[in-house]
Formats: structure tokens, C-alpha cells, sequence
């Protein structure tokens, strides 16, 4: 995939318009993580040593086209201004003539951050109308928001229409470590996929398997697997529509010759809860009142022999409820072992970024994805319409 890139797009001395991806999380005003702010770092250092002048727009959670102040993105506009040490202004609105006066009067290296542009249901529309009023801010377009680049909005695809456009460095970036793995990975490539439902996972796992050795399915996700093979799961999470789905897809898996790991063991409790007992069972069959909450030791050995062989690790989603405790130890020992295996190691997915963050691994990792959705469709092999659209 051949990009316009923004380090081969000239932005001299020109006013630059520039989607980022600010949507960070906030407790009571605070932002509590800023690693989506920091990844844009370098596209914005990068455009302002151009001695371009900036004007910066993004989304923060799901306003809905409603103007809410818990919505706001000042609380970025100062962390921006900390991390960037230049002064970052603050507009009061998306468009309008305010708006427009404030962006004509940008001296080169200044930084202006526009309101949420989901504050205007126009933008989630993609209205055409929208974009123009958009587009009249800036002189180039630079996307740089990966985590929406799966969406066709306004701040993504519909300026695009309007000014020459271009990908930032995270886009660039990201998209340098996808590619290969559908493409052409080095190999043996083992792909660890988890997570609660195999309805959310299934286009991935088939996407994959082409270039895989090993497939090691954990989560939620696995207890459909097990009761497609006929395993007794107990209460554990089950899609019973997927129940064919999952046939299927390990029939297909064994003609290629990959190795699919399903759990052969299981830490179980008898309720969903924080403060349950973990049980281990020796056992692929989960008894009838115990669900499953994590893969067991034997499961984890075998996890991990596959990945000290591998050359390509792609990771989604976690082994089993490591947001508790007492079930996190599959999701840990996998993690550190991908993050030790010398292999690279392409990590997509919220709860696997999460994952990483919390168990102090993500800097040991070649590449932590910033979108969720959008990494998840990349590997779905889907096109990404605010990517589409920056190719040469």
C-alpha cells in the first residue's frame, strides 16, 4: 500500500489541518492516560520544523452532535501544551467565522486545537458541507488518527475532498507493521487471539491463518470452540449461533496445517466475580456449575513452546479475566513471554493494549496499535476508508 505520507508532501510555511486521535480517558476532568497524545507527538513536531503552522482537530467520547462540557477537549489542549512545550490555543467551536479568524492568524510553529468535532452530528455523517467548512482551515490535510481511520467522517474522508492530503508518521507507522502480517509475515508466525465473543473475532482468525503456523485461541471466546468439539463447559461463556461457526473454522485450520491451542486445562470459579475462589481443573471438561475464567498450566506451557519458535506474533485480545486478580496469570505469562520472544510482536485490540500497559510490557513490544476498532478490521483484511484515500 503505497501512501502520501507527510514526510513526502510539502508543507512549508503552510497552514496545516490535521485529524489526530485524542480520545482519551478522563475521571472527573483528569485525563488519565495520554498515550494516544503522545503517539501523535511526532507528526506534529514533524509538520511544525516545516515552519507550517497547525490547526488540530479530534473527537473525545460519544457526544452524539450535543455540545456536553464533560465532552470537552480543553483538558487535552493543556496536556498537549505540556507535553509539546509550545503554547496550544483553544477554540471555542469546530467552524464559524471565530473559528476561521482564529486559524487565518496562525503564525508559523503555532498550535491551534479546534472543540470536538462530535459535538456537530454533521461530522459522524459525513456531510459534505460540514467538510468544506472544515477544509477552509487548513491549506494540506495530514490524518494521523488511526483509532477512526476505519470510519468514513467528515475529519477523516470528507476533507479529503477538498485539500491535498496525506498520512501522518502514526499512520504510517501503523500500517508498516500490519501490512506484513497479512502479507507477508516472517515466518513462523503464531497469532494469539482472545477475548469474550468468536463473533467479534472470527473474521480475524480467518484472515490470519493463511500465514500462520500456530493459532492460539483463549478468552471467552474459547469455551465456544470446546463445545463445537463436544466438551462439556459448564456455565461458561458460550454463542450458541457460533457453535457452527467454530466447526468450521477448525476443519479449515487443519486442512492448511495450522495448529489451533485451545485450552486443555482451566482455572474456573462458580461466579463471575472479583472475590471468586479459583479452582483448577486438569481437565478440558469444565464440571457443570464452574465456568471458565482462565487457561491452566498445561494450556500455558504449550502456549508458550509455540511462541519461543516464533519469528511473527500478532496478539488480540487477553487468555482470560485479567481484570481480575486471581485469573490473570494465563493473560500475564502469555504477554511477558511475547514481550521476551525476541520475535516482532504486532499487539491491536483495547483489552491487549490494556493488558500490555498493566503488566509493564508495552515499550518491550514492537508495535502497540492506537485503534482498537480500526486494527481490528485492518487484520480483518477490510478496507479502512480514511486510509483508502491517502494512497497514491
Amino acid at each position: 500500500m503505497a501512501l502520501r505520507t507527510v514526510q513526502n508532501t510539502d508543507i512549508t510555511g503552510k497552514r496545516v489541518l490535521m485529524r489526530a486521535d485524542f480520545n482519551v480517558p478522563l475521571k472527573e476532568g483528569e485525563i488519565t492516560d495520554d498515550t494516544r497524545i503522545r503517539a501523535a507527538l511526532p507528526t506534529i513536531r514533524h509538520i511544525l520544523e516545516q515552519g507550517a503552522s497547525l490547526v488540530l482537530m479530534s473527537h473525545l467520547g460519544r457526544p452524539k452532535g450535543e455540545r456536553e462540557a464533560k465532552y470537552s477537549l480543553r483538558p487535552v489542549s493543556a496536556r498537549l501544551q505540556e507535553l509539546l512545550g509550545v503554547p496550544v490555543s483553544m477554540a471555542e467551536d469546530v467552524v464559524g467565522d471565530t473559528v476561521g479568524s482564529q486559524a487565518a492568524a496562525l503564525k508559523p510553529g503555532e498550535v491551534l486545537l479546534l472543540e470536538n468535532v462530535r459535538f456537530y452530528k454533521e461530522e459522524t455523517e459525513n456531510d459534505i458541507e460540514f467538510a468544506r467548512k472544515l477544509a477552509q482551515l487548513g491549506e494540506v490535510f495530514v490524518n494521523d488518527a488511526f483509532g477512526t481511520a476505519h470510519r468514513a467522517h467528515a475529519s477523516t474522508e470528507g476533507v479529503t475532498r477538498f485539500l491535498p492530503s496525506c498520512a501522518g508518521l502514526l499512520i504510517e507507522k501503523e500500517i508498516s507493521f500490519f501490512q506484513p502480517v497479512l502479507e507477508n509475515p516472517e515466518k513462523p508466525m503464531v497469532a494469539v487471539i482472545g477475548g469474550a465473543k468468536v463473533s467479534s473475532k472470527i473474521a480475524v482468525l480467518e484472515s490470519l491463518v493463511p500465514n500462520c503456523s500456530t493459532m492460539i485461541i483463549g478468552g471467552g471466546m474459547a469455551y465456544t470452540f470446546l463445545k463445537a468439539q463436544g466438551h462439556e463447559i459448564g456455565t461458561s461463556l458460550v454463542e450458541p449461533d457460533y457453535l457452527d461457526t467454530a466447526r468450521q473454522f477448525l476443519q479449515a485450520a487443519s486442512k492448511k496445517g495450522v495448529d489451533v491451542i485451545l485450552p486443555e486445562d482451566h482455572l474456573v470459579a462458580a461466579t463471575f466475580e472479583e472475590s471468586a475462589v479459583p479452582e483448577t481443573v486438569d481437565s478440558v471438561e469444565i464440571p457443570a456449575d464452574r465456568m471458565g475464567m482462565d487457561i491452566g498450566p498445561k494450556t500455558i506451557r504449550r502456549c508458550l513452546d509455540a511462541i519461543a519458535k516464533a519469528r511473527t506474533i500478532v496478539w488480540n485480545g487477553p487468555m482470560g479475566v485479567f481484570e481480575f486478580d486471581s485469573f490473570s496469570t494465563g493473560t500475564r505469562t502469555v504477554a511477558e513471554a511475547i514481550a521476551d520472544s525476541g520475535a516482532i510482536t504486532v499487539v491491536g485490540g483495547g483489552d491487549s493494549v490494556a493488558a500490555a500497559n498493566q503488566f509493564g510490557i508495552a515499550d518491550k513490544l514492537s508495535h502497540v496499535s492506537t485503534g482498537g476498532g480500526a486494527s481490528l478490521e485492518f487484520l480483518e483484511g477490510k478496507t479502512l476508508p480514511g486510509i483508502v484515500v491517502l494512497q497514491d
